[in-house]
């Protein structure tokens, strides 16, 4: 609890993670939705389900990297700073 109220350790990455599962599971429903419900010709929908989703889903990872590489840069300064 005190690394809560003092902010000696972040939660934020615990969070980033629910965040990516939560929108890899959004990007695949909205996938099947467009598939099944979408407006176009099938080639179309099958070309946005094959090319779309799997694009989609490497931008949410990318996008959660990135926030990930701040707080890894945080730690490691913290580490230099109690070296000295």
């Amino acid at each position: 609890m005190r690394d809560l109220l003092h902010f000696d350790s972040m939660i934020t990455p615990k969070i980033v993670t629910l965040i990516y599962w939560l929108a890899l599971a959004l990007i695949a429903l909205a996938g099947l939705f467009t598939l099944f419900a979408g407006e176009g010709g099938i080639v179309v929908r099958l070309l946005t389900v094959i090319i779309g989703v799997p694009l989609a889903m490497l931008g949410a990872r990318i996008y959660c990297e990135l926030i990930m590489v701040l707080f890894k840069i945080n730690e490691n300064i913290q580490r230099l700073a109690d070296r000295n």
